[in-house]
């Protein structure tokens, strides 16, 4: 059997430009930062220095490990550009930032954000939902974070918004130490080549 923890090698995460309020969030990008370059797994992320944002992309970067950060031109000054990574890609807006994120990652995790972070989190569900990836998505729920929308999400479920047909899955951690395993076990069920249909049909949505 082939040795699935080589699926994944880049991994996207979306979170906050801020800090937040709670101590714990910054300690999670700060750990899952960590197990990336322990691991030689390249971050994918959105290029700030600021927030969540910086933290993760920083403790890549001082654990050793490979930062890809994709920013569009009219967020380097207010999101401040991180200098240090090896690869920042500045795109003309938004809709570039996001495909060229896609296309460059295996997985996606999201950490505590905003709006921004919801958004391309639950883009990236509904690419699933429609078939147009199989790319794993995971929420690290720390410290509870994410249980709104989950909540929200059994309550379309309920009221079939969300059919019974449809296949989401969606992957969720508490603690940062679960979160490589659970996007390795679930790119281990996928099957050979699915997961690469994804580039063109990226440009097509």
């Amino acid at each position: 059997m082939p040795n699935m923890t080589n699926k994944i090698r880049t991994v996207c995460v979306y979170c906050g430009s801020g800090p937040g309020t709670n101590p714990r969030f910054i300690d999670a990008a700060i750990g899952f930062g960590k197990a990336l370059a322990e691991n030689s797994i390249r971050l994918v992320y959105g290029g700030g220095s600021i927030g969540l944002m910086g933290a993760v992309a920083t403790s890549v970067l001082d654990h050793g490990g490979v930062v890809t950060g994709i920013i569009p031109d009219f967020l380097t000054t207010r999101e401040n550009a991180l200098k240090r990574v090896q690869e920042m890609i500045v795109t003309p807006d938004m809709h570039e930032r996001k495909r060229l994120m896609f296309e460059r990652s295996d997985a996606f995790v999201a950490l505590p954000g905003g709006i921004g972070t919801l958004e391309e989190l639950v883009e990236q569900l509904t690419w699933q939902q429609l078939g147009r990836h199989t790319k794993p998505v995971l929420l690290a729920n720390i410290d509870g974070f994410w249980e709104p929308l989950l909540a929200l999400l059994s309550h379309m479920r309920a009221t079939e918004f969300i059919r019974p047909t449809l296949a989401v899955e969606i992957l969720k951690a508490e603690r940062v130490e679960e979160i490589l395993p659970r996007l390795r076990a679930a790119a281990a069920r996928v099957p050979e080549g699915t997961e690469e249909l994804a580039p063109e049909i990226a440009r097509r949505l």
